[in-house]
């Protein structure tokens, strides 16, 4: 699994509205229904009302590109532009949790 953390910056609530708009509209749903993707989930940090983080999942890496050269693309950039957002990301590779997992709390 590859994750993707895409943190979208904005002013006076453009990010959060950015977010809510993907949920109205269908995009999010649209793209939650893709093939491979395993997440997609908007989160807003408390420390920082101003940024939206996307957590977004995929299966393999011909399912991001896959979703790169979807038709959704151009809709989702279009509103990246109405709200001038910026942009920055992180990639995660899934690994097993191995000798992490006695400390997660089940």
């Amino acid at each position: 699994m590859i994750t993707v953390n895409l943190y979208y910056k904005g002013e006076n609530g453009s990010a959060r509205a950015f977010a809510e708009e993907m949920e109205a509209s269908g995009i999010a749903a649209a793209i939650r229904a893709e093939e491979g993707n395993l997440r997609y989930q908007y989160f807003i940090p408390m420390n920082d009302p101003e940024t939206v983080l996307l957590i977004d999942s995929w299966r393999d890496q011909a399912a991001i590109d896959a979703h790169h050269a979807s038709p959704m693309m151009a809709q989702l950039a279009a509103l990246r532009e109405k709200y001038d957002l910026h942009m920055r990301a992180e990639r995660f590779v899934s690994d097993t949790m191995g000798a992490d997992e006695k400390f997660l709390r089940k």
